[in-house]
């Protein structure tokens, strides 16, 4: 049996230095080793010999106007902060700062954090702290009291407070609605009221972090947005993780698809897993990277959890689980399964596509969403629902491995609904009614059934009258995208080892296309013999992969390396030969 369905479309290096810190109230005692944050000044004295420009925490008590020191964390290790760690290059700031450099001191943090975000490209006119004055002034007045409800775009966001005393959950709330009138395009924005309670911790004023805030709002860094700031623009990022999540994680990939009606409504809450999800402890250490290195490393942070999560799990598996529960309380007690610092070494050990791939993707996801029509928030998640499993029949699967396979296929198209566009019950055996019925519709999704039960099949990225173009040779088409796959007797996918290992790339010249008997043919090497990739040339030089996976995005030595499709009048061919072809 056969079926086809269908997807449519610096600091002073010696000597004394003044830093702007707060002075102890009347009454405090000192040495209580709280850091205090203000604007009197306070003599630091930084020594030659050492290599560090650590803050004396004995002097600065009190650290944060806004902050409930009864909930605060101590940091875990002094601080060794270079002197002139603003001077160093930016892949020896990001190393610093994924190594937990400046961990240990939390006015090295308040010093730094307005430092680093001005140093954030961003729009010529951008609200500023004069401004955030001036306009609190006149919505709240003197006396900083409103009854100003929170802006419309925090509808149904979490709006997590941390360590914040009463006065800072008051401050928060008076910056989110500054937010929201000076930014009136926003409309959507679960990760920003995160943002700012994690950054008022280390503010000096309300004025300070609201500015801090809008930079990384009005950012236009290329490839390197820091705040989604639409419904739209938030449910592409879904999408976006969902496919990383299928490539990077596919045995917690496979767990949930088993476990969850709906792949891509569990995705859906990936940002949630890590604001509010994540102890203030960890959230604020993604925050010491997500200033240098944007949305990308929050991915990498999920897809660390999320690979963790699968181990944590039992052999019985989730079956009966609300999965979207069990990962929220997952986040929320990482703690018990693996310590910040080893669970972003193993996130900064996943090996991600480019910043430009990435937004390449999210934007391909984007036009997906408004062919939908999903562009606002929806309120109930209809649209992650293509296949209706209540009413799917199929003599070929069952409504359970095709939600399996519906989860293995890119996000952007999995958003529409499968139409069954050939089936051997209904229109026979010929290959040439195959082709008829299959031509100008892409992607499409093969299905066979053996005579022994067994079922296999193949997504097929491109249009099937690509063929034709190779006039009476059986030439290749396709991209890259392509992937093979087993559900019975055993659920498995095979996709092309590039998107696995892209540093298998040749980087030679493309020559002429070979026969189409040497492309069957084409052998693999001992780095590439996975039996869960299709066949690729040998490697000589580390690649960039692009999320479209197209042959123009890799350095191979023919320009058919990425195709996997071929159909003549004999027969067709998904893959590159070897035992992973169908």
């Amino acid at each position: 049996m056969l079926q086809v369905g269908l997807s449519l479309p610096r600091c002073p290096g010696a000597g004394a230095a003044a830093f702007p810190m707060a002075e102890p109230a009347a009454g405090e005692d000192a040495g209580t080793g709280r850091e205090v944050l203000g604007s009197a000044p306070v003599t630091i004295v930084v020594t030659p010999e050492a290599d560090t420009w650590d803050i004396d925490t004995s002097s600065c008590r009190g650290c944060g106007h806004f902050v409930d020191w009864d909930k605060m964390p101590e940091p875990p290790r002094p601080a060794q902060i270079p002197r002139d760690v603003l001077s160093r290059p930016p892949k020896e700031l990001k190393r610093l700062a994924r190594e937990g450099c400046w961990a240990g001191s939390h006015a090295g943090r308040a010093r730094l954090y307005p430092r680093l975000i001005q140093r954030v490209s961003c729009r010529l006119v951008t609200p500023d702290a004069l401004v955030y004055r001036d306009v609190a002034g006149r919505l709240f007045g003197k006396p900083s009291v409103s009854s100003h409800p929170l802006p419309e775009f925090l509808e149904g966001c979490p709006v997590p407070t941390y360590c914040l005393s009463p006065h800072g959950v008051t401050a928060l709330k008076k910056i989110l609605i500054c937010v929201g009138a000076l930014f009136p395009d926003i409309t959507h924005s679960p990760l920003l009221p995160a943002l700012a309670a994690l950054l008022l911790h280390y503010s000096q004023d309300e004025a300070q972090c609201f500015e801090s805030l809008s930079r990384l709002i009005a950012s236009n860094a290329p490839h390197a947005a820091y705040i989604d700031q639409s419904f739209l623009a938030h449910q592409a990022s879904c999408m976006t993780f969902g496919d990383l999540a299928n490539k990077h994680c596919p045995a917690a990939h496979r767990l949930i698809a088993g476990a969850a009606d709906s792949v891509l409504e569990v995705y859906s809450q990936w940002l949630s897993w890590l604001f509010p999800g994540l102890p203030f402890g960890y959230a604020v250490r993604v925050l010491d990277v997500f200033l240098l290195e944007g949305q990308k490393v929050l991915y990498r942070i999920a897809l660390a959890l999320l690979k963790q999560f699968r181990l944590s799990v039992g052999p019985a598996g989730l079956q009966g689980s609300d999965v979207k529960a069990e990962l929220q309380a997952f986040a929320r007690n990482i703690a018990e399964h693996v310590t910040v610092d080893k669970l972003l070494e193993r996130a900064f050990g996943i090996r991600l596509f480019s910043r430009k791939e990435i937004w390449l993707l999210q934007m391909a996801n984007r036009k997906a969403l408004m062919e939908r029509g999903i562009t606002v928030v929806q309120r109930r998640p209809s649209f992650h629902l293509a296949v209706d499993m209540q009413n799917f029949s199929s003599s070929t699967v069952t409504a359970q491995e095709m939600r399996l396979v519906w989860s293995w296929i890119p996000e952007r198209f999995s958003l529409f609904p499968p139409l069954l566009l050939f089936s051997t019950a209904e229109d026979g055996c010929s290959l040439q009614r195959f082709y008829t019925c299959c031509e100008g519709y892409e992607p499409t999704v093969l299905l066979i059934k053996t005579t022994e039960g067994e079922v296999c099949g193949a997504f097929l990225s491109s249009d099937w009258s690509e063929r034709k173009k190779s006039g009476a040779t059986s030439g290749f088409f396709g991209t890259g995208e392509c992937f093979v796959f087993t559900v019975r007797p055993e659920a498995e996918r095979y996709e092309w080892v590039l998107i696995k290992e892209p540093e298998l790339a040749k980087a030679v010249p493309r020559s002429p296309s070979p026969a189409p008997e040497s492309r069957l043919g084409c052998s693999r090497d001992s780095r590439s013999s996975s039996p869960n990739h299709l066949a690729v040339p040998s490697p000589q030089r580390r690649g960039r992969l692009s999320p479209f996976l197209a042959v123009r995005h890799f350095l191979l030595p023919s320009k058919t390396a990425s195709m996997f499709m071929c159909g003549s009048r004999d027969g067709i061919v998904i893959g590159k030969g070897g035992s992973k072809s169908v």
